[in-house]
């Protein structure tokens, strides 16, 4: 996949990631494919705004909100 920045320059991603697979040590290897294929499930499960939004306007039309003024209640933060 490339990209085109504002600035004219392109970038390949896919070449950027197999160039960060090839510096890491072979052991790791499995535990980075992992890491890439939890990341990709992880952000193709999220909804769209549109269905967030649909679902919270949904909330507040059943009446299920809760006052800003407590937002912070039982969290010590210091």
């Amino acid at each position: 996949m490339k990209v085109e920045m504002m600035t004219t320059k392109v970038i390949d991603y896919a070449q950027q990631l197999h160039k960060e697979i090839e510096q890491t040590p072979e052991e790791f290897r499995p535990l980075l494919l992992r890491i890439v294929h939890s990341f990709r499930e992880g952000v193709t499960v999220l909804p769209t705004a549109e269905d967030s939004f649909r679902e919270g306007w949904k909330d507040v039309v059943q009446g299920n909100t809760h006052p800003v003024d407590g937002l912070w209640d039982g969290i010590d933060a210091q």
